[in-house]
């Protein structure tokens, strides 16, 4: 499995995880929000490392 396929993974499974905290805890819980902030940060390095 080369990179950009592990990160898309991740990234997949962060938004379900986004999702049910979102559900859960609401949109603009602490919860949720923390876990936006993780997909950012993997959307950013799969970005990143579609540019090279």
């Amino acid at each position: 499995m080369d990179k950009d396929t592990a990160i898309q993974e991740k990234i997949e499974l962060k938004r379900i995880e986004l999702y049910k905290a979102s559900l859960r805890y609401g949109l603009q819980s602490e919860e949720a929000l923390k876990v936006s902030q993780e997909l950012d940060v993997l959307l950013n390095e799969f970005n990143n490392n579609s540019k090279k």
